[in-house]
This record gives C-alpha cells, sequence and structure tokens, in this order.
C-alpha cells in the first residue's frame, strides 16, 4: 500500500476565537498613529497633535474591508440594503521608554493594549525638523527596541505572577487532576519567561492547543499577533526606497519571526483621505503608486484568520466575518444566537457559482444548491440561508 500523505497541522491560534476582533494601533508618541488613525477610518476622533501623548484615552472606530465580492454581489442583487465587513481600530496612546514601570502614560497604554487582539505597530522612518521625536532623532531600531523591550517586561511580570499562583497549588501534592495540571502549567510558564528573557515573543513561537489555551489566560502582550507598519515620507513611498527599510527586515526576522512589514506614508494617506474616491484615482495615477491601506486591512484580517460567508436578497447584502474554521451553526450564531441554538442546516452557494450563472434559479437548476448540517465547516466566500426550528432564516 502507499505510504499515507501526511497532513500538514495548522498552526493553533493565540487569543479568543471571536469574529468581532479589535486591532490596537501602537508606537512611540509622535511617530503618525492618529494621523494614521484618521486616515484608515475618515475619522476625525484622533488627535494628531505634534506633542507626546496627544491621546490619552483610545479612541475607536470601525473600518470597512476592500471587498470585491461584496460589491459584485451588490451589483448581481442590486439590495436596498449594502452592510459590508468591517476591522474595529483603536489609536491608543504613543508608549515611551519605562512604560512597564508605570513611566508616562505606561499603566493606561499597556492595559489598553491587553484589550485589544492584534497590534499594528507605527515606526518612523521620515525625518521632519516640525514633528518632535520623543527620544531626539529618528532610529527605528531603537524604536523597535523600546516598545519590544516594555511589552516583554510587563510580560515577565504578568508570568511570574501566574508562576507564583501555580506553584502554589503544584505545591500542596498528591494526584489531583488541578495539581497536575498545575505541575504542567510551571513548566510551560517558565519556558515562556525563557523565551521573553531572550527578547522573543510569544506570538511568534510554535503551541499546544492545550498551552494555547494557558497562555490566553495570561492575557500576555506579546501574544497578539502584530504587523509592522513602516511611516515613510511620501517621496520614499513612491520611490519605495528607505535607508531604514533593510535593518528593520533583519530586527523582526530575529525578534519577530513571521510578521508581516507594510511599509506606507501616513502623510500620503492624509492626503488621500481628504479626497473624493475619482480625486483619489487620479492623483494615484499622477504619482504612479497605490493607497497602502487596502492593504494593512485585509492583512490584518489574515492575520487574525478571519474569512467571510455572505447573506444575500434583494433587501439586503451583508459580509459577514468569521474565523476559519468555524460550523455553521457557530456561524449562524453571528446572525442571531436563536439561529445557531435552533439551527436545522444550511443552503450554501459557492460564490464562484454565483458570478458564473448571476442567478439563484440557475444555481439551482444546475444542482449546486448545497445542503449542509451542523459539522458543515464554512468556507471562505460562501452565500448562505439557514434554516432555524425558530422559523427564522
Amino acid at each position: 500500500m502507499p505510504p499515507k500523505k501526511k497532513v500538514e497541522e495548522k498552526k493553533v491560534l493565540l487569543g479568543r476565537p471571536g469574529n468581532n476582533l479589535k486591532a490596537g494601533i501602537v508606537g512611540l508618541a509622535n511617530v503618525g498613529k492618529s494621523t494614521f488613525f484618521q486616515s484608515i477610518t475618515r475619522s476625525p476622533l484622533g488627535n494628531p497633535a505634534n506633542y507626546p501623548f496627544a491621546t490619552i484615552e483610545p479612541e475607536e472606530a470601525r473600518v470597512i474591508v476592500p471587498s470585491p465580492r461584496f460589491d459584485n454581489l451588490c451589483e448581481i442583487y442590486k439590495p436596498a440594503s449594502q452592510v459590508p465587513a468591517h476591522l474595529t481600530v483603536y489609536d491608543i496612546a504613543g508608549l515611551t521608554k519605562g512604560a512597564s514601570a508605570g513611566e508616562g502614560l505606561g499603566n493606561a497604554f499597556l492595559s489598553h493594549i491587553r484589550a485589544v487582539d492584534s497590534i499594528y505597530q507605527v515606526v518612523r522612518c521620515f525625518d521632519d525638523a516640525e514633528i518632535v521625536h520623543i527620544e531626539g532623532d529618528v532610529d527605528p531600531i531603537r524604536d523597535l527596541q523600546i516598545i519590544n523591550e516594555e511589552l516583554r517586561l510587563k510580560d515577565i511580570e504578568f508570568a511570574q505572577k501566574a508562576l507564583e499562583n501555580a506553584h502554589k497549588i503544584a505545591r500542596r501534592g498528591g494526584q489531583s487532576l488541578e495539581v497536575k495540571q498545575k505541575k504542567e502549567e510551571t513548566v510551560l510558564i517558565e519556558r515562556i519567561i525563557k523565551l521573553l528573557e531572550d527578547g522573543q515573543r510569544v506570538a511568534n513561537q510554535e503551541w499546544t492547543p492545550k498551552e494555547v489555551e494557558s497562555i490566553n489566560s495570561m492575557f500576555l502582550l506579546t501574544a497578539k499577533p502584530c504587523i509592522y507598519l513602516i511611516n515613510l515620507s511620501e517621496k520614499d513611498y513612491i520611490r519605495k526606497k528607505n535607508k531604514h527599510l533593510l535593518r528593520i527586515k533583519e530586527w523582526v526576522d530575529k525578534y519577530s519571526p513571521g510578521d508581516m512589514i507594510i511599509p506606507f506614508s501616513v502623510c500620503m494617506e492624509e492626503k488621500l483621505s481628504t479626497m473624493s474616491p475619482e480625486e483619489q484615482e487620479e492623483e494615484l495615477k499622477k504619482i504612479g503608486t497605490q493607497s497602502a491601506l487596502p492593504k494593512i486591512i485585509t492583512s490584518m484580517r489574515q492575520k487574525l484568520d478571519l474569512i467571510s460567508f455572505f447573506t444575500s436578497g434583494p433587501d439586503e447584502v451583508r459580509e459577514w466575518t468569521i474565523r476559519e474554521g468555524t460550523k455553521a451553526p457557530q456561524a449562524a450564531g453571528v446572525i442571531h444566537n436563536d439561529l445557531m441554538n435552533t439551527f436545522i442546516l444550511a443552503q450554501i452557494m459557492k460564490y464562484s457559482d454565483m458570478v458564473e450563472y448571476k442567478d439563484e434559479n440557475a444555481i439551482k437548476s444546475a444542482g449546486k444548491l448545497l445542503q449542509k448540517g451542523k459539522d458543515y465547516v464554512v468556507e471562505d466566500g460562501d452565500i448562505i440561508y439557514f434554516r432555524s426550528a425558530a422559523g427564522k432564516n
């Protein structure tokens, strides 16, 4: 018999598995966080003043997710209502050296980071004498090290407290399940403390499902997925060159391996955010580049393992967000809890079939309307009608 194919195991993700996940914008003071927040959300909520700690409380806004599939479905159905997917974004106060010990707005900053599911870390790589850098000059590697250091130091503190609590129970002795679990947990926490002391982030390691469960209970800052946004001058962004980029990549490869680096220009994005779509298109064509915002938004969804399904009809086309691997009843629960609790079946059309046939009846006639039960794992792009015992569809 031929050897069985080795099934590649999917990496177990840290964090909560919910669909309404939140991304926080972090970085040192005056690196462009609040201006980026205003640009990506088209919102005036942020306070992009030219002095440290202009943002005291995190500002929140919902960002519409760019989705050609959603646009196509709206074109096919021409619905009365259109509801795109969104990502919730927070503008968090600027961090400073010593934040882990409470310096500046350190305690508030760290508690706000603890409340989000992922991080956009903005790194300044532009020179501007009019915009004060809190450390005196532009040095992105130093800035990366400061933030990495502060988050790691706070995580070491969290982990040591967790280790102390686990030790208390493990020292009781005996063969109870709780004692056994805490003994295993102490080994895990000691491993976490060691990797943090070595300069590594928890999110960039491989963990078993059982270990993920323990790590999630500690709410570690370095366990959150991170995308590094490299804030360039408009000139450097257009020409795709900057003297710091190679060094930044080397640093990320060493201390945050596998995480994405996206160069962008807050200056350019701010200018574009004041224009109409037609004006934006004309401006981008003139300068020969593209906005980085769509990539920034969709990349974070991928980082969080988020996918979409659709509910479509003449009344409404809506894009819903779930985590990959979600089964049909749980996907129904995103719409309404009653749909999950009284789930009967899911009627599913594939997006590719809708693009081909452009008509539900034609899809049914072709035998491509699928009937799926409770064990069906929703696939990205599914168009779904849920049937429930409560009569809600």
